[in-house]
C-alpha cells in the first residue's frame, strides 16, 4: 500500500493522528508532510514504523511533491485554500479528508464532488474534535424513539491554545464575521455575539460559559435525526482551575423520548488528559482507517461523506476507549 499523506502531519493534530494510526495499524505506511522538512522528519522518527517525511506546499498545484509520488489517501489538517490537495486526491482516485472547513466553507469541496462524483471519496470532517462528538450523539440517539435536542460542548484548559493551524482557522472565522450556525426550534439561525453564549457544566460539576461555533456537527445531526434544536460550543476553564497539564472534556447531551414514551436526557463525557488536539486526532485517525478499509468494512468508494455516513457510532466509541479516552455515560429521566 502507498502511504497515507498527512498534510500538516507535523502539527499538533496531525502528529497525534499519525501516532494514533501507528498504534492502530503498525504496518500502515504514513507520510508526514509539512512546510518544514526537518520538523516533519522529526515527527516521522517519533511515530516510527514505515513512516516517511516530505515537504509540501498546499499553495502549489503539484503540492511541491516529487513527480510520480503516490499515496493511498490525502488527509489535510491545514486549510486547503486552493483545493490543490483535493484535486490531487481526485486525480489519483484516493480518499480525501477535509479537516479544517467550517460550515460556511464547504462550497469548494461540494463543487469538486459535483464536477467529478465518481473519482474519489471526499470526507468532510470539519466537525467537533474530528467527528467524535457527532458519532457519540448518534450512539446516544439510538436509545431513543425520538430526539428533541442535541447539545455538544468542548471544555478545554485556559492555556490550551492549539497550534498554528488552529489559530489560522479562528482568524478566518473572525474575518467572516464569527457567526455560528444553530438549529433553533426547527429553524436554521446564524448567531453572533452574546446570543451565542451558553452555560456548560463539565464532568466535575463546574460551570463555564461557552460560545457556539459554526461546525459541521449541526448540519450532520440535523440530517441524521429529527432533533429541532442542535448546537455545538466551546468553553475554556478559568486560569485558576486550569492545571499544569491539559484535560479536554467533550460533553454530548441528547434529549428526547424513549420507546416507552418517557422523557430522557442522555449524556456522554469523553475525557482525555491532553489538549483538544488529541481527541481531534483520534477522530481523524478513526476516519482515515475506515476510508482505507482497514477497519469496519471494505475501502469506501467515491462519494461525498460526513463521518456518520461511513462510521458506526458504537465502533467509534469503542475505538476512543481503546486509544485511551475515558468515556462516562449518565442519564436523567422524566425531566429530572
Amino acid at each position: 500500500m502507498s502511504p497515507a499523506l498527512l498534510i500538516g502531519g507535523s502539527g499538533q493534530v496531525g502528529a497525534r493522528a499519525a501516532t494514533a494510526l501507528r498504534r492502530l495499524h503498525p504496518d500502515l505506511p504514513i507520510a508526514i508532510a509539512g512546510r518544514d522538512g526537518r520538523r516533519a522528519a522529526a515527527v516521522a522518527a517519533e511515530v516510527g514504523g514505515p513512516t516517511t517525511a516530505t515537504t509540501v506546499d498546499v499553495g502549489r498545484d503539484d503540492l511541491g511533491l516529487e513527480r510520480g509520488a503516490s499515496f493511498s489517501a490525502v488527509v489535510a489538517f491545514v486549510k486547503d485554500e486552493g483545493s490543490n490537495a483535493l484535486k490531487r486526491a481526485q486525480a489519483d482516485g484516493v480518499p480525501y479528508v477535509a479537516f479544517s472547513d467550517f460550515v460556511s466553507e464547504i462550497g469548494p469541496v461540494v463543487a469538486h464532488y459535483v464536477a467529478r462524483p465518481t473519482r474519489a471519496p471526499l470526507l468532510m470532517l470539519g466537525h467537533t474534535l474530528g467527528g467524535t462528538a457527532t458519532l457519540a450523539a448518534l450512539h446516544l440517539a439510538q436509545e431513543l424513539r425520538s430526539v428533541d435536542a442535541i447539545a455538544i460542548a468542548c471544555v478545554i484548559d485556559a492555556n490550551d491554545g492549539g497550534g498554528p493551524a488552529a489559530h489560522a482557522d479562528f482568524e478566518r472565522l473572525k474575518q467572516t464575521g464569527g457567526a455560528a450556525l444553530l438549529l433553533d426550534d426547527g429553524k436554521w439561525t446564524w448567531m453572533r455575539g452574546d446570543a451565542t453564549a451558553r452555560r456548560i457544566v463539565d464532568a466535575e460539576g463546574v460551570a463555564h460559559v461557552g460560545q457556539a461555533l459554526p461546525l459541521l456537527d449541526v448540519v450532520s445531526l440535523a440530517a441524521a435525526t429529527d432533533a429541532r434544536s442542535i448546537r455545538t460550543d466551546m468553553a475554556a476553564r478559568d486560569r485558576a482551575t486550569s492545571g499544569a497539564g491539559h484535560v479536554t472534556d467533550l460533553i454530548v447531551e441528547v434529549s428526547g423520548r424513549r420507546h416507552d414514551g418517557s422523557v430522557a436526557r442522555l449524556r456522554y463525557d469523553i475525557i482525555d488528559a491532553d489538549s483538544l488536539s488529541r481527541l481531534s486526532a483520534y477522530g481523524a485517525a478513526i476516519a482515515t482507517e475506515r476510508l482505507l478499509g482497514l477497519a469496519g468494512g471494505p475501502p469506501v468508494g467515491p462519494g461525498l461523506y460526513h463521518p456518520e455516513s461511513v462510521l458506526d457510532p458504537a465502533s467509534v466509541m469503542a475505538r476512543l476507549e481503546e486509544l485511551g479516552a475515558r468515556v462516562r455515560r449518565s442519564a436523567s429521566c422524566d425531566g429530572a
